[in-house]
């Protein structure tokens, strides 16, 4: 019996966004890694991301491993991205400590 060798693609796909999913579900790479990176085991991503498979899980931490450089590349530009929507998003949203003071103060005024 011959085992056939084949070359297979790494289980991601790019969403119009430009994140990196993982498989067919809507996992995120980042996240997969990172909680790879925490400690989690691929069975444990499986668990806390159901809609992800096993051996998606497993493809994806073998490629994270043999090409570290570029995902870690990838994953510090995610997070950069994620920063500026959080600043913009705090841009726009007004101040809301004065209002959460003075509805704390009428709480403990009434209570």
């Amino acid at each position: 019996m011959n085992l056939v060798l084949e070359v297979e693609a790494p289980p991601f796909r790019e969403d119009a966004t430009g994140a990196i999913r993982v498989g067919n579900s809507r996992v995120l790479l980042e996240l997969v890694i990172r909680v790879f990176q925490d400690g989690a085991s691929p069975e444990s991503i499986v668990q806390r991301y159901s809609t992800v498979s096993l051996s998606d899980v497993y493809s994806a931490i073998g490629y994270y491993l043999r090409h570290q450089e570029a995902v870690e590349a990838y994953l510090n530009y995610r997070e950069q991205l994620a920063d500026s929507v959080r600043q913009c998003l705090l841009d726009i949203q007004p101040d809301l400590t004065v209002v959460r003071s003075r509805l704390l103060a009428q709480k403990n005024l009434e209570g």
